[in-house]
């Protein structure tokens, strides 16, 4: 084992001893590289190809780009300005082209001098800066720029590459003799070059980190495989310090091709290793079986329901069951379509369990839900619920609610329930997880939104069950198989995708209040409609409205231009209500619900607008999950650009909860041709959650998806995309699974056991459960 550390030596050196203080900074704030090992593993997001030019009219606003082009013209203007009122200030303004469009580059004042002598018509160059428009042109403002010297169509410079400018070796950085294989030298490659552009920043451009990668390159040779030999072997994978130096050098395509496809293969391979030991070593927890007693609890509660359960819901509540009988603890993760009924079939799984002699706790991420899940299994239990108290029934249980705002005396009584047993069930925020907590028999955890809970708080609820109890994970946001089976790949998956009879169809729009002002006038009017049948409304909203005392400084903000780089801000709960109450729906009964108020005055609100005392209920998205009031027919979702693609379905599956049809309308001042509005008009097409899920993950990198460690470290897919790669992911799942079971401690693989220690530091231990 002494041997793992020393082996792994070279790529473990910190960049500062290799690179330099100030670089290595640099990288270490901004991209999170802190050791040889981290430069090695930033790949190139894509490659230039010397003979070929950059389509500049796919540049994206507002970000930091890297692009390869030639100046098609260069010219210098000069006028008076309060420093240079004589007239000798100086503007140089460059266009370059691709052949398909063309950018403007600024240069102003002192900046001026060196790219005039150097940026001449017929030069071709790397340049970098942030995008803008300016008189309506792309615009790069004062961008870094690095010559691309021996170019035919460059007049000037010696035959071959700069010192940086990722010429010769294609590494994007240093033609210099310390590149591996210098001796092949420039000018032979330079025709057939690729130039890596890496992910970069405004302080580091792509060329300086091919620079720096330049350096570290030599220390690929020592990087220890992962993959076990027959593995590699058998599937045709390069040996991974070669998959380096190919990505990072690469001299043809397939060069790219075969280094892409093999650290693809590392990173499903070791995360599939890691949850596959974790669903090992759950699998040899005790458990208490839990099997509902015949003619119980939950035979009483079925009897008594006022409607069909769904097939759906009979099959998931029957695996369910299945896992509950088991002497190992039940890992499953229950993720269906908004109004599918997750919480019915999670309450006949807590009343098995209660059958069984045990005790259920629910978990929810905010007190509004917490007290709407009690609020409604009460109600569906009627007298089941009323264990112990007058009117309750033979076979009842008490159903308790504990949340961090609940009064002394209320308190002390369900902590009192819980620790006798009397309570069966208990649903709850955070407070659940507190030392003072303690359970007579906790035989099931119900977690609700899982990716809104970190894996201290699961395992602390888990830890109050004598033995480990079972485990019921719930989420509303549907997820693909691969995303599951990555993220989630330690649960089981159970999928609810059919919605309950009665359920009525929701019908949504996008609503161009900027374009078409008289669509937001109608929006209103739809909603004064559906209050005059009989319903009630949603008006969602980003932001609360308090957080900024100073009405001026909130006009100047709402006042500045689109253009002027300081957006409006997001429409508020608190203006827009008032607005609407003296506006638009003057007449009509107004409510705010947002999550800053306390939480008796939530519960108020929510109970007024559950009974039908409200209109129109103006809130944030604290009403995204588990709030259920069938009479409400609208919603209105302002700024909806502001939101995501599955948020949005989450707020929207809070409408058409009952017999009268939903409607959806999306208000957002973003252009026709944005990818914004091209967002809104996907979730206006479809009802399915899992198709949206699809075009939510191609439409944004993969590390948002996957969910960042809470530090900012970034997540551990650089090269995989687990919609395009799900034929990869689910090979090296069967892999890990056949590995872990015949090697368990992997004592083995070193390699392999080096790359997990990196993957399963603590934040990311957190990242495979939290989801």
């Amino acid at each position: 084992m002494d041997l793992v550390p020393a082996l792994e030596e070279p790529l473990d050196q910190p960049l500062k001893s290799v690179l330099g203080p100030a670089t290595a900074k640099v990288m270490a704030e901004h991209l999170g590289l802190h050791t040889v090992g981290d430069l090695l593993h930033h790949y190139p997001r894509r490659y230039e190809e010397r003979g070929q030019l950059t389509h500049l009219a796919d540049l994206p606003m507002d970000e930091h780009a890297t692009v390869v082009a030639m100046v098609a013209d260069a010219r210098l203007h000069t006028f008076a300005s309060a420093k240079a009122p004589r007239g000798k200030g100086q503007r140089l303004e460059v266009t370059i082209t691709d052949g398909s469009g063309r950018v403007q580059l600024v240069f102003f004042g002192n900046g001026v001098h060196k790219p005039h002598k150097e940026l001449l018509p017929g030069t071709r160059a790397m340049f970098a800066g942030k995008v803008s428009v300016f008189n309506r042109r792309l615009q790069l403002a004062h961008p870094a720029y690095e010559l691309l010297r021996g170019n035919p169509e460059c007049p000037e410079g010696p035959e071959g590459p700069e010192s940086i400018d990722g010429g010769g070796d294609g590494v994007g950085g240093g033609g210099g003799a310390e590149g591996l294989d210098a001796a092949a030298g420039a000018v032979e490659t330079w025709a057939g070059a690729l130039i890596p552009i890496y992910p970069a920043t405004a302080k580091l451009e792509s060329w300086k980190i091919g620079k720096a990668l330049q350096t570290v390159l030599p220390a690929a040779r020592d990087a220890i495989d992962p993959l076990p030999e027959s593995l590699r072997a058998g599937r045709g994978l390069l040996p991974l310090p070669e998959a380096l130096l190919k990505i990072h050098r690469p001299r043809t395509k397939a060069d790219i091709a075969d280094a892409r496809a093999r650290l693809k293969w590392d990173e499903a391979f070791v995360l599939q290793v890691a949850l596959a030991r974790r669903r090992h070593a759950d699998a040899l927890l005790p458990a208490v079986p839990r099997e509902p007693t015949p003619d119980g609890l939950l035979t009483a509660f079925d009897a008594r329901l006022p409607f069909t359960l769904t097939d759906g819901q009979l099959k998931v509540s029957r695996e369910i069951f299945a896992d509950l009988a088991t002497a190992h603890p039940m890992h499953r993760l229950l993720q269906g379509e908004v109004g599918s009924g997750k919480t019915m079939v999670a309450l006949r799984a807590m009343l098995a369990v209660v059958d069984a002699g045990g005790q259920a706790a629910m978990l929810a991420p905010t007190e509004v839900l917490a007290q709407q899940h009690h609020r409604s299994i009460t109600e569906m239990m009627g007298e089941l619920a009323e264990g112990g108290m007058l009117g309750g029934a033979e076979r009842a249980t008490k159903v308790v609610l504990l949340t961090g705002s609940m009064g002394a005396a209320a308190r002390r009584q369900a902590l009192l329930d819980l620790v006798t047993g009397e309570a069966g069930i208990v649903i709850g925020t955070h407070a659940l997880i507190e030392d003072k907590v303690q359970f007579h028999d906790l035989g099931l955890v119900v977690v609700d939104e899982q990716h809104r809970f970190g894996v201290e708080q699961r395992d602390a609820l888990r830890g109050k069950g004598r033995q480990p109890p079972h485990l019921l994970v719930m989420t509303a946001t549907p997820i693909p198989r691969t995303v599951a089976i990555t993220v989630f790949g330690d649960l089981e998956t159970s999928v609810l995708d059919q919605l309950p009879a009665g359920r009525s169809p929701i019908a949504s729009h996008v609503v161009p209040a900027a374009d078409k002002p008289h669509f937001l006038a109608r929006a209103w009017e739809r909603v004064r409609e559906e209050v005059a049948g009989g319903h009630q409304a949603y008006v969602v909203c980003p932001r609360i409205g308090d957080e900024d005392d100073d009405p001026k400084g909130r006009a100047k903000k709402k006042a500045a231009p689109e253009g002027d780089g300081d957006k409006r801000p997001p429409l508020a709960v608190l203006e827009v209500a008032d607005q609407l109450a003296k506006g638009p729906l003057h007449g009509l009964t107004v409510e705010v619900l947002h999550g800053r108020m306390a939480p008796d005055d939530k519960d108020a609100v929510m109970r007024r607008f559950a009974a039908g005392d409200t209109d129109v209920l103006v809130a944030t998205t604290v009403i995204e999950v588990g709030v259920n009031v069938p009479n409400a027919t609208a919603m209105v979702i302002m700024d909806a650009d502001r939101f995501g693609v599955s948020q949005l379905h989450q707020l929207r599956g809070r409408v058409g909860r009952g017999s009268a049809p939903g409607l959806c309308l999306l208000v957002t001042e973003m252009p026709e041709a944005s990818p914004a509005r091209a967002r809104l008009t996907s979730v206006a097409a479809t009802l399915d959650g899992f198709e949206l899920s699809r075009i939510d993950l191609e439409q944004r990198r993969e590390g948002d998806v996957l969910g960042q460690a809470q530090s900012g470290a970034r997540t551990s897919l650089r090269m995989l995309t687990v919609i395009e790669d799900e034929e990869i992911i689910a090979q090296a799942r069967e892999e890990a699974t056949a590995l872990v079971t015949t090697d368990p401690d992997l004592t083995s693989l070193p390699g392999l056991r080096t790359a997990l220690d990196a993957l399963l530091d603590e934040e990311r231990e957190q990242y495979l459960e939290k989801g």
